[in-house]
């Protein structure tokens, strides 16, 4: 049995980007993500957060820049007073990986259910 994605942690990748099969399969494990393309085209999953203020929004994406630096896969951010928007994809297979799921269950675990 796969050990679930909270429970993995990101390697090195290089080569093709998953297949669409994989990715949704994937997908399917992180509730609340959802597939967008990125500026230049690529695909990436992407999740909105909301919170009460700044203050709460802030503290969000620095725990998301801590974990994620650890985890050495780093997304792009959008802060806004009320809400941080968090993407995901892997410049170097020009699409997603495993790690993006992985960072993405990460990510979710650092909130309340």
């Amino acid at each position: 049995m796969n050990p679930s994605l909270v429970q993995q942690r990101c390697r090195p990748v290089s080569g093709a980007p998953l297949a669409d099969a994989d990715a949704a399969a994937l997908l399917a494990q992180v509730p609340g993500w959802q597939r967008v393309r990125t500026p230049a085209g690529q695909s990436a999953i992407e999740r909105h957060y909301a919170f009460a203020d700044f203050h709460r929004s802030m503290g969000f994406a620095n725990a998301v820049a801590y974990l994620c630096n650890r985890e050495d896969h780093h997304p792009d951010l959008a802060l806004s007073y009320g809400g941080c928007t968090v993407r995901f994809n892997t410049h170097s297979v020009g699409g997603l990986s495993v790690n993006d799921f992985i960072c993405a269950a990460l990510v979710d675990a650092l909130l309340p259910a």
